[in-house]
């Protein structure tokens, strides 16, 4: 156990003759418990300030590992968002395949049916056409026919007609 200042003022030496002078040594003892208090004083505050730097460590250390957790959540939560982010993206892309490819697909039905019909109409169109050429030339057929003519020399006696008019009038008044 070490020694302390109460103990080396308590200190006594033994005599003996022609030994060192005694005010010297108590002189000297009085120094050494002095010096000795200072350094106890100074080893006291030292492990003070030991304990509060080592409190403080302790902090900083419970800091440093909250941290580090904290870092790790956050690195984990970053990875699942990114995770969830490319999923949704390639679900969006599939998505948007299936729409274009049913689009497309549509379309293309949709441009068959419409030249289905263009061909029709065209089909259809040369039918009237004829028909209504053939109904033209046939109107042009008549035309040209000779009772044309014929009607036209046809005489008609109109002399008749005029006193059967003039008798019905007459009947009538």
């Amino acid at each position: 156990m070490p020694l302390s200042p109460l103990d080396i003022h308590n200190k006594e030496f033994g005599r003996s003759f022609r030994g060192y002078q005694e005010d010297e040594v108590n002189e000297f003892l009085d120094q050494i418990i002095k010096d000795y208090e200072l350094l106890l004083k100074e080893k006291r505050e030292l492990e003070e300030r030991l304990k509060q730097t080592d409190e403080r460590v302790g902090h900083f250390t419970t800091i440093e590992t909250t941290l580090q957790k904290s870092i790790l959540v956050a690195q984990e939560a970053a990875e699942e968002v990114r995770r969830n982010a490319q999923k949704e993206a390639k679900l969006i892309v599939r998505e948007a395949e299936k729409n274009a490819d049913r689009i497309v697909n549509e379309s293309l039905t949709k441009a068959r049916r419409i030249a289905m019909e263009i061909e029709e109409l065209k089909k259809q169109s040369k039918v009237f056409r004829n028909r209504f050429k053939m109904i033209v030339e046939a109107q042009l057929d008549l035309i040209d026919t000779d009772d044309w003519d014929t009607l036209m020399e046809y005489d008609v006696d109109t002399t008749n007609l005029d006193k059967l008019e003039d008798e019905k009038s007459d009947s009538r008044s």
